[in-house]
Parts: C-alpha cells; sequence; structure tokens
C-alpha cells in the first residue's frame, strides 16, 4: 500500500517514509491527455475555466501519483485583473508596457473575489477532489511580474526593465510596491480558499547581481512573504538562477527553497541551514535520457541531500514538452524507491 504523501511533513523538515515529488508544470504540454483539452480551447481560457483549470491540475496527479498538486493557471493571470491586457502567443503579450508614473497609477488593486472568482472556485473543487492529496498555490515575485509588465513580453535580458530599475529607482520601487500589495490579496485568497501551499515564483529573479537583488527584489519578498495570513500553509519561494542568492535569502521567512540545477543541493543545505527545507533540483532534461540516466541522477541528487529531513524531489525548472510519459512516471517510482525507509 502506498504511503501517504509526505509533502507538507518535509516542507517542515519532518521525517518523512519516502521523499516526496512533485514536478513544475506537471500539468502540461507532455502529457496528452492535456494536449487534447489545449486543442480544444486557449490557453487563457482553460485559466478561466474552473471545471477544465481542476481536470488538467488532477490530471499528472492521477496518472503519475505525484505528491502535490499545483494550481493550473498563470503567473500573470491577477496583472491583467490588475488593468493591462494580456494574451499569449504563444508566450505573453502585454498590450501595454508599463513604463511611467501615469501608467503605475493607473494599475488598479484588484479585489481578488470579484476580479478572479475562476481561480478560487477551481481551488475549491480541487479540494473536493485530491483526496488528501496537498494542493499548492502560487503567484510570480513582485521582481518577475515587473519585468514582464515593463518589457511588455518576454525577454532573454529584460534589459528595458533593468534599464528602468537603475535609471529610475524610484518609479521602479512604485511599482514594485504596488505589484507586492496585489501578490498578498492574491496568495491570502487562494490560502482562504485552501491551498495547503504556495509558492512564490521568481522566475528572472536570478538576471539580477546579488547586491542589486538585496535592493530591488529582496524586501519584497519579505514583504509579501509577511504579509501572508498563512493559516498554516508552507511557503515556498523559487528562484531561478539562485546559486548567488542563497545566504541573501535564508531569512526571508519561507518555509523551502526551490533549487535549480545550477546550484549543488548539498553546498544549498549548507547555506540555508538545517530550519529550511529545499526543493529540486533535477535538470528537466535528463528526463529525455535514458532510465539509466534518469535513476543516476536521481540517486546523486538523494545522495547530496545526505537523508537530511525536509527534501522535496523536482526538477530545476519546469518540464520540458518533449518528454516522454513513461519517463516521468519512472522518475516519480524511482525517488519513492530510493528514499523509502
Amino acid at each position: 500500500m502506498k504511503e501517504p504523501p509526505g509533502f507538507l511533513a518535509a516542507c517542515r523538515c519532518l521525517p518523512v517514509a519516502y521523499t516526496p515529488i512533485w514536478i513544475m508544470r506537471q500539468a502540461g504540454r507532455y502529457l496528452p491527455e492535456y494536449r487534447a483539452i489545449r486543442d480544444r480551447v486557449s490557453f487563457l481560457d482553460l485559466c478561466r475555466n474552473p471545471e477544465l483549470a481542476a481536470e488538467v491540475t488532477l490530471q499528472p496527479v492521477r496518472l503519475l501519483e505525484m505528491d502535490a498538486a499545483i494550481l493550473f493557471s498563470d503567473i500573470l493571470v491577477p496583472v491583467e485583473a490588475m488593468g493591462v491586457k494580456l494574451d499569449f502567443s504563444p508566450g505573453p503579450v502585454l498590450e501595454r508596457p508599463v513604463r511611467s508614473r501615469m501608467a503605475i497609477e493607473a494599475l488598479a488593486i484588484p479585489s481578488i473575489d470579484e476580479k478572479l472568482p475562476y481561480v478560487l472556485e477551481t481551488i475549491r473543487i480541487l479540494r473536493r477532489e485530491l483526496a488528501g492529496t496537498p494542493l499548492i498555490g502560487f503567484c510570480g515575485a513582485p521582481f518577475t511580474l515587473a519585468c514582464y509588465l515593463i518589457e511588455g513580453k518576454g525577454s532573454r535580458d529584460f534589459a528595458t526593465a533593468k534599464k528602468l530599475m537603475f535609471s529610475a529607482p524610484e518609479l521602479f520601487h512604485d511599482l514594485m510596491d504596488k505589484l507586492t500589495l496585489m501578490s498578498i490579496g492574491y496568495l491570502n485568497a487562494q490560502i482562504d480558499a485552501g491551498v495547503q501551499a504556495v509558492q512564490i515564483f521568481d522566475s528572472w529573479g536570478g538576471i539580477l547581481a546579488p547586491a542589486d537583488y538585496q535592493m530591488f527584489a529582496l524586501p519584497y519578498i519579505r514583504r509579501l512573504i509577511r504579509g501572508l495570513d498563512r493559516k498554516g500553509a508552507a511557503v515556498i519561494l523559487f528562484i531561478k538562477g539562485c546559486a548567488g542568492l542563497l545566504e541573501l535569502i535564508r531569512d526571508c521567512g519561507a518555509d523551502v527553497v526551490g533549487l535549480d540545477w545550477m546550484v549543488s543541493l548539498a553546498r544549498a543545505r549548507q547555506l540555508l541551514g538545517p530550519r529550511i527545507a529545499v526543493q529540486g533540483n533535477l535538470d528537466p532534461t535528463v528526463l529525455l535520457a535514458s532510465k539509466d540516466c534518469i535513476e543516476g541522477a536521481v540517486r546523486r541528487i538523494l545522495q547530496e541531500n545526505g537523508g537530511l529531513p525536509g527534501h522535496i524531489f523536482n526538477l530545476g525548472h519546469g518540464i520540458l514538452p518533449a518528454t516522454p510519459v513513461d519517463n516521468v512516471r519512472f522518475l516519480a517510482e524511482t525517488v519513492r524507491r530510493l528514499s523509502g525507509r
């Protein structure tokens, strides 16, 4: 009989029967069942349909027995509720980039119940359907949201956003203030609706030098986490490119720090200390390789953790669309087999 999931216990650095596993973007294009739904609806329409969003959230839990589900949505959904028109073609495109004081002042702090009821309804459906599997909500970190708002779309270096940050810091801080306030309300609404953990995605935090992260991003991460009425929910902070930032974020208030594959898990545990759990950190491209390669990578990561409590197995970033489903299933089975007590 399968042991009960230990995800929430691992978030608190408590002993578990085996290392729990979930993967970023686990509801996604690598699953034929997901693609079948996406053939019928657009990405944003899928996010806005509670029944369909709940169904794709449940798919990897049912098919692959993941130890946690993560709400299907997008980090930019609440930005649209602030008054910025959003589209995906296929990546995010914002109709009017936010680069002036007038544009920042025009951003509204939305009532989540009124503007994003479909997100909250998706959560309520999932809590009824998950039968004990924990549910993770999420938001984009203020810095990452600011990058998209200023740039107006995705970018390799977000040079326009960083230029504004350096040349007009007061303006940038005003934008960060507003995004932080919105994010506090958004995550609190998700917690009230029933999520048992929340992940803050700072997907672009790693493009900043440590000194700049400390000045322009970290204060808002701290304020966001302090503003949460957790009700027992665990808080995970994931920064892509986190290697040079671990000592800075150690005291930010997160229960768990997500790690990409460009940092040693053992080194991260040493820097973060025994009271902070870690999540990660398999390179997603390993899942394109042989099962022997996957098993070897799992062994290495588990050995780097050294048997310490407080490890959640995950990828170092989102799963790639070309990943064979059978390799994901093998990954989950291998993590349980090699870490089980």
